[in-house]
């Protein structure tokens, strides 16, 4: 696991990006604290920074050059299957001077070129410069596990795997405000799009290939699911969950190849409850890692990870952690942040991520379960909405009752009142319609509103809709819940649960390891029917069913809770000054000259309401707005 960047100039001019790439790494020291090296020639320079996982020796620093030197890589990632790879090009008669899946990586692109790319097991993001063919290429892995940047002028492109280094390379600070407005809808921004105009992501499973001037872009891989052709598995439903049990096991021994300590975290949920269950029967005395919220005991399942960690006789940590401490590490996150993401649960994951770094390197999640299986609350909104029947329709009925009772994240009634609200708004709307609102914090309208009328101005309402629809192409009316599930790991799971764990536990020079996004699982979820995933009575069903013999009975008893970082207590205590008299203060509103005064202040009277709503996640969007405002674009 590494950090990289780098230039690729076209004219004497982009040269001169060149003597920032030293700057460029520098900035992701965190991504690679154990070693740095740069490699220059002509109008190319790569720039890499190492958290050694294999072969420690120096055999394994980057960038890397093939013996002809016409080859140079620098490699974010890691490949599971490099061995069974680098067999057959030693069969071949390549020869290999370390024990690394960078020098497999590069051999293979000697070899096959582009073609390659299809059989990597792995995650990763990566360079590779031909010096003979003066060309670039750059690739992603297939569900955006390592994330990529990009910037291109008439005088060069440059790269990086953290904008940090694409702003020490110095792109132009321009806001992107179309960008922002769907920020401030989801409280983070999918790709393409980055919060500055000119840097894109690029997408998962996608390369570019540069030669000359010219940028090729191309999508090596998609998600295997056809709308036309569901249910391809023949399988019964207990051949299906042997199938997965199967798949799972060899997915979770793969990611368990490392020189360095490895470990899990176990949260007391089902997903990573199975990959540690799966992991044990590879290793012995695994170290698993959860974390506990004294403070909130609603959201404590500590006791749920104790049973897992006793069956299987882990080496078991549990951190504790205080509101207090929640609070002491926010200030760290934000700081961290290079680009606007407001997912809150991001700080139980940098802590997380942090604690577990003091015992392990690497460490197995759960990652991914949710998204192909079928596992949260929505999908079972979307389930009842394409169901219909007497249930849905008597909620969908009492529409203006749940528009006038009070909402709030933080009382049962509240909650459910604005759970009844939102999936009555969805009864009414089409699949792309209800998908976006149910992702979304705020609407379209409410999110442009907060903006000032100059703002608004520069938002490009094609682009905003170009990228809506190319994020939700595979919604359509009459199809059935697959077509959400795909939908989420082209949106939600790249750009916010994967940012959000690729982002916390590279600031803490932590690699996390996600067995249910292995390839294999992944097709093999979108081969089988949504009656295997999900029923009236049941979320991700053929995961709880598949492991029920392995796991303790008292996690299925019991509600699945998603973790609430206790944000409403602190903005109307701790971090009240910093709303009122520092980052949405009207002074400092009207200054900026991006939000509107006034909708700002409507916002903070709801904050302090008795009917607080959802508002509470729209206020910390703003919060880390702010912050990265203030860092980034003043200082």
């Amino acid at each position: 696991m590494c950090g990289i960047s780098g230039v690729f100039a076209f004219t004497d001019a982009g040269r001169n990006s060149l003597s920032a790439l030293q700057a460029s790494t520098d900035a992701i020291v965190s991504r690679g604290p154990d070693s740095q090296g740069h490699f220059m020639f002509d109008r190319c320079g790569l720039g890499f920074r190492r958290l050694a996982i294999l072969d420690l020796s120096t055999d394994g620093n980057q960038p890397m050059t093939d013996e002809s030197g016409r080859y140079t890589i620098v490699f974010n990632g890691e490949i599971f299957n490099f061995k069974e790879l680098r067999q057959k090009l030693v069969a071949k008669g390549h020869r290999f001077h370390s024990q690394t899946d960078t020098e497999v990586v590069l051999h293979l692109y000697m070899a096959e070129g582009r073609t390659f790319l299809k059989k990597l097991n792995g995650f990763f993001d990566f360079a590779i410069y031909d010096k003979e063919e003066d060309s670039l290429f750059l690739a992603r892995d297939r569900m955006g596990e390592k994330p990529l940047l990009v910037y291109r002028d008439e005088d060069k492109l440059l790269f990086g795997s953290e904008m940090k280094s694409l702003l020490a390379l110095g792109i132009p600070r321009k806001l992107d405000y179309t960008s922002l407005s769907q920020y401030l809808q989801l409280n983070y921004i999918p790709g393409p799009g980055t919060i500055f105009k000119g840097v894109k992501k690029v997408l998962p499973g996608h390369y570019l290939f540069i030669k000359g001037k010219k940028v090729v872009r191309k999508q090596w891989y998609k998600i295997p699911y056809d709308a036309k052709k569901t249910n391809r598995n023949k399988l019964s439903y207990e051949q299906q969950q042997a199938k997965l049990v199967e798949l799972l096991d060899e997915a979770t021994a793969r990611r368990l190849v490392a020189d360095v300590p490895i470990g899990a975290f176990l949260s007391g949920g089902i997903d990573s409850s199975v990959v540690v269950a799966l992991a044990t029967r590879h290793t012995p005395h695994l170290n698993t890692f959860s974390i506990g919220f004294r403070d909130e005991p609603f959201f404590d399942e500590t006791k749920y990870a104790k049973l897992v960690a006793e069956r299987y006789k882990t080496n078991h940590t549990v951190f504790s952690l205080s509101n207090q401490d929640l609070y002491d590490h926010i200030f760290d996150v934000l700081n961290y942040l290079d680009e606007p993401f407001a997912d809150s649960s991001a700080l139980a994951v940098y802590i997380l991520s942090k604690r577990t770094r003091e015992k392990a390197t690497v460490a197995l999640s759960g990652d991914g379960a949710d998204e192909l299986f079928g596992g949260y609350n929505k999908h079972m909104g979307e389930f009842q909405v394409r169901q219909g029947g007497f249930k849905a329709e008597a909620v969908a009925g009492l529409d203006l009752l749940w528009n006038v009772l009070p909402k709030s994240r933080n009382s049962y009634f509240g909650n459910k009142v604005r759970q009844f609200q939102r999936f009555s708004r969805g009864m009414l709307s089409g699949p792309k319609e209800r998908y976006w609102d149910w992702a979304s914090f705020a609407s379209e309208k409410d999110a442009r509103n907060l903006l000032s009328p100059a703002s608004r101005r520069k938002i490009s309402n094609k682009l905003a809709e170009r990228r809506r629809r190319d994020l939700m192409a595979d919604l359509h009316a009459g199809g059935d819940l697959n077509e959400v599930l795909v939908t989420d790991t082209r949106m939600v799971l790249p750009y916010d649960m994967l940012a959000k764990v690729d982002l916390m536990s590279m600031a803490n020079s932590l690699e996390v390891r996600p067995p249910f996004l292995d390839p294999n699982v992944v097709e093999f979820a979108f081969s089988i029917p949504v009656s295997s995933k999900i029923d009236a009575n049941m979320k991700k069903k053929i995961v709880q069913d598949a492991f029920r013999p392995m796991l303790p009975e008292e996690l299925y008893k019991r509600p699945k809770h998603g973790f609430e970082v206790p944000l409403l207590k602190w903005f109307r205590g701790e971090l009240r000054p910093l709303i009122e008299d520092d980052l949405l203060s009207d002074d400092f509103i009207e200054a900026q000259g991006i939000f509107d005064v006034e909708a700002i202040r409507g916002l903070k009277k709801q904050l302090f309401s008795t009917s607080p709503g959802d508002v509470h996640a729209r206020i910390w969007a703003l919060i880390v707005f702010q912050w990265w405002w203030k860092k980034w674009m003043v200082a």
